[in-house]
This record gives structure tokens, sequence and C-alpha cells, in this order.
């Protein structure tokens, strides 16, 4: 059996390279999982990294409970990490963050109340602890990503999102792909998300992973492969079946 289908709610943490941020990352995840609104699990995606933080994830979920980890031979990218979380996590609600500690695992509660209205709820970063350079690169591509999706998001960026797991899993993936998650949510029969500002910290440790190719130019040129993907994408509803036996035939069938 899958443990996470234990758990209501799984965060999911993409962790390449963050052996610095580890400790704190592990201690404030445990902190919060009590407090959480739902019965939550942590499920740590190593992605491939060459320090010490595959080993210190492994430490940090033989310490606490409701920490599980996934381990991938080879760095695959982050949105192949956040995919395999998807894949993995069988709880009802999934949401994730990132390990560099920009953001606290404390504002999923910003988030959760509001994923029974929609199907997915995404963080804003409001006062965003960035230097201008990395302000001014998101603005630019966030401003290109609208006009090229009309998907109406501010910040796709914020690395705080929450799911219903259904939506998560039928989400197609491809490599840049997480940048678009409100506009792919949207393609969606009956895909809707909700946007709330949550806090914003600046970086204690480890280095940024991004730089001008991945956070500007990589994004601007997988706008015209959502493009692409978004006239071919496949979507439908199922109005009758008797397929399933029982009540839940006589459910659909109404």
């Amino acid at each position: 059996m899958n443990v996470t289908s234990k758990y209501e709610f799984t965060i999911i943490v993409p962790v390449f390279n963050e052996e610095g941020n580890m400790p704190r990352l592990a201690d404030t995840i445990s902190s919060y999982l009590p407090r959480c609104p739902y019965k939550a699990c942590a499920l740590f995606v190593d992605d491939g990294s060459t320090d010490g933080s595959g080993s210190l994830i492994e430490k940090a979920c033989s310490e606490h409970d409701g920490f599980f980890y996934i381990r991938f031979a080879s760095n695959a990218g982050l949105s192949a990490a956040i995919k395999a979380g998807f894949d993995f996590a069988e709880s009802r609600y999934v949401g994730y963050m990132d390990a560099d500690m920009q953001t606290s695992p404390e504002d999923f509660s910003l988030l959760l109340p509001h994923i029974v209205d929609c199907s997915m709820v995404t963080g804003i970063r409001a006062d965003r602890h960035d230097n201008i350079f990395k302000r001014m690169q998101s603005r630019i591509a966030n401003g290109f990503r609208r006009i090229m999706t009309h998907d109406g998001a501010a910040d796709t960026g914020c690395p705080l999102k929450v799911f219903r797991t259904e939506c998560a899993k039928s989400i197609p993936m491809f490599k840049g792909m997480h940048r678009f998650f409100p506009a792919l949510v949207l393609l969606q029969d009956g895909g809707s998300y909700m946007q709330i500002p949550v806090r914003h910290y600046h970086r204690l440790a480890g280095k940024s992973k991004f730089h001008l190719w991945n956070r500007l130019l990589g994004p601007l040129s997988d706008c015209f492969a959502y493009r692409w993907m978004k006239t071919r994408y496949i979507n439908y509803s199922v109005s009758r079946s008797n397929i399933v036996s029982g009540p839940e035939c006589r459910e659909q069938s109404n």
C-alpha cells in the first residue's frame, strides 16, 4: 500500500543540492505537519543531488513521522521532480514547495481552505526578497506568458501551490511546464484556480539554480510549446457508463 494514501495532504519537496538548507527545512516541515488543517505528510524528491542532500533526506525521514522520499538516479529537472511527486502521492490533495526556504510551509494553511472551491490554489509572492535583476526577469517572463496563455496568473514562479490530486495527475508534464500550471489547469474540464498572497524570504543558504536562461529565455520559448499543445489537448466528459457496478454506476448515469 502507498503510505501517502493514509494522509489527506502530501507536501512535495523537490530537492537539488540544498545541503545547507536541509536541517532547517526538515525541522520547519516537521513542526508544521501537526498544525496543518489536513492530516499531512512530506514527500522529498531528491533530483539527483551531488552534495549531501540525499543522505540528509534519508536521515530526516528516519527521524520524523510522516516523512517519505524518492531519490532519482540522476538529475532530471524541477518539472520531473514535481511530476514524480504527483505520480507517487495518493492523498486527496497535494502541494509543493521549494527546498530553498524562501517560502514557508506554514503558508499552506492560507491556501488549503480554498482548495474545496477550485482545482488549484497558487501563492503570489507579495513582498519578494530577490534582487532587482531577478524581479525584472520574472516580470518580463510573467507578462509574456500571460499574453501567450491568457491565464491571468500573476506569479507562476511562486513555489507554493496546492492541487486536488486528480487534477495534478492529469496535468501533461514536459520540461518547463511547471511554469504553466494555471494555464494547464484551465485546460481541464471544469478546471479553475485561485491566487493567494504568501510570504517570501531571503535565501540564507545554498545557491539559486536559476539564471538568465531558465528564468527568462527558457520560459519564453516554452510559451510557444504550450500554445502548440493547447490546440491538441484532449478533453472529454463522460455522461453515461455501465463499466462500474453498484451505486457508483447509478451515480454516473444520473
